[in-house]
């Protein structure tokens, strides 16, 4: 019996013995185990490496993988540890999180190959879907549809049920449907299903998922796939058309505020003004100036700066066009050929007089914050920049309406427009309505320069680019009318718009030119003729 017992005990002693000296590296762990893989200095191993730490769920993972993209993951081949070389150059054990003072002679970074890198970003991807940030995992499920990787499946199943933010829901349905859709053992119900939720993303990263589809699927998948394909370049085509509409639009908004003072000039005295562009030009340059001030001096007032550089900008052009008028113009009335050359003359007296003052090289006008960045609608991009300046060139078109129609300046400036003789014998002094008028058109000209100065380079050559473009939107639209200008102006960015795809930006413009010449024979007052009796004599 004591003996028996003895044995026992013995046998017990050398279990425990046994237990404890396997217990040691099972201790380790699978998330110890799938760290120590990197240091092998294999691209397979990495790559196994990668998906079990990404799916392991250890708070270690991101930082891991994280630092394996940035080069910041390094191993030791000898010790097998993995060590994390943080942002602020402290070093840590991959494996433990415990800290290191320092990195072991023979570590180096652990290498990466194009398809270790894909795999890496779909990793974190995956490691960023359950951010509590809505825009990350967002972002993560958008990752996971590209790259359609099969290990962050489980994560997205686990992420769709518990997801309460509509938008993110929706991309995480959109990345289920593109993982299963390449899942060589889904169902065809399944693959169907995701074709459908594919296709009514409809966007072109959705149309390269299906176009990628193998040859080797079943023919219900394939030609719901071939469905879904013409159905999205379909889509695409109608959203470019809007896109280029927009585009229409913007460049019809910098056209109508580049030509409306031309218009007024124009279309009240009749005055062929090449130094248009340069009161644009000045505009710019204005808010140039306002913004230098406040940067050096009231840096907190930034974002103000293009409601401070409007008035400042409408002043100075204004006022310099009052005196344009009154040294120079007031002289060559019922003189096209004279007035033409010399304020093509001072066009380049301007330009070079800002050469002077500023130099020849660009200068940079800032965007506010809230004219910075864009939005999505549907399909098409849409700028905040561009935005803002077709408000706000709109609200400038309605502004001058009410002045021409409210006020006595406007009465008097419609009645020289439509008979100058008739509106001097009552009473009206047509020199200073000429004169008020030519400022006012010249304001508005420095008005469209602080726009400008938001989407353009602000140089001494701002102005060239937009006078020719200026006149072809007044004689378009009718001289002097406004509502002409702004149907002109609009109706002339989007053709340009849509014929630049077919024909090339230069190509483009000239073809605009030969069908404004052939309209003009058919019409030659525009579109909108002025009426009156001396208009029609």
């Amino acid at each position: 019996m004591p003996a028996n017992v003895f044995d026992r005990l013995r046998a017990l002693v050398l279990s425990v013995f046994l237990i404890a000296a396997f217990a040691v590296p099972a201790l380790a762990g699978p998330f110890e185990d799938a760290v120590a893989k990197f240091a092998n200095d294999e691209f397979s191993d990495t790559d196994e490496a990668i998906g079990l730490i990404a799916s392991s769920g250890n708070a270690l993972a991101f930082p891991i993988i994280s630092a394996l993209q940035d080069g910041r993951l390094s191993a030791d081949p000898e010790s097998k540890k993995v060590f994390v070389t943080g942002a602020d150059g402290k070093i840590v054990d991959a494996a433990t999180g415990a800290a290191v003072a320092s990195l072991p002679a023979g570590a180096a970074a652990v290498r990466l190959n194009n398809r270790l890198r894909r795999t890496v970003e779909a990793a974190l991807g995956s490691l960023t879907l359950l951010s509590p940030d809505p825009a990350k995992r967002i972002a993560a499920a958008q990752q996971v549809f590209k790259s359609h990787d099969e290990a962050a499946l489980p994560v997205i199943d686990g992420a769709l049920a518990k997801e309460t933010n509509k938008a993110a829901k929706s991309a995480f349905a959109e990345a289920r449907a593109a993982i299963l859709l390449y899942k060589a053992d889904a169902s065809d119900a399944e693959k169907l299903e995701s074709i459908a939720i594919i296709k009514a993303r409809g966007d072109q990263e959705a149309l390269a998922l299906l176009t990628g589809l193998g040859s080797d699927a079943s023919p219900p998948v394939a030609q719901a796939a071939a469905g879904a394909i013409t159905s999205i370049q379909s889509n695409l085509a109608m959203w470019s058309m809007v896109q280029n509409a927009w585009y229409g639009l913007s460049l019809g908004s910098v056209l109508l505020l580049a030509a409306i003072g031309l218009a007024i000039t124009f279309g009240v005295m009749g005055v062929i003004n090449m130094a248009h562009g340069e009161m644009v030009m000045i505009g710019a340059y204005t808010t140039f100036v306002v913004q230098e001030v406040i940067r050096t001096s009231y840096p907190g007032l930034f974002d103000y700066s293009l409601l401070m550089a409007v008035p400042l900008a409408f002043l100075v052009a204004g006022a310099l066009g009052v005196v344009i008028e009154r040294s120079i113009i007031r002289f060559l009335y019922g003189r096209p050929l004279e007035t033409l050359l010399a304020t093509w003359g001072l066009s380049l007296v301007l330009q070079q007089a800002v050469r002077t003052a500023f130099g020849p090289t660009n200068r940079e006008v800032g965007n506010p914050s809230w004219m910075s960045g864009a939005f999505e609608l549907g399909q098409i991009t849409i700028t905040y920049n561009r935005l803002w300046i077709l408000c706000f060139t709109l609200a400038v078109f309605a502004i001058l309406l009410a002045m021409l129609r409210y006020t006595a300046l406007g009465l008097e400036m419609r009645a020289v427009t439509q008979n100058r003789r008739m509106a001097a014998s009552m009473g009206i002094a047509t020199s200073r309505v000429d004169a008020l008028t030519f400022g006012l058109g010249s304001g508005i000209a420095g008005i469209a320069g602080v726009a400008l100065s938001q989407i353009d380079n602000v140089s001494p050559n701002l102005g060239q680019s937009y006078i020719i473009d200026s006149f072809m939107v007044v004689v378009f639209g009718g001289v002097g009318n406004l509502w002409g200008t702004l149907v002109g102006a609009f109706t002339l960015g989007i053709a340009n718009k849509f014929l630049e795809p077919v024909a090339g930006a230069v190509l483009g413009k000239i073809a605009i030119l030969v069908l404004i010449i052939l309209f003009i024979q058919k019409r030659p007052r525009g579109l909108f003729a002025l009426k009156g009796r001396a208009i029609e004599a």
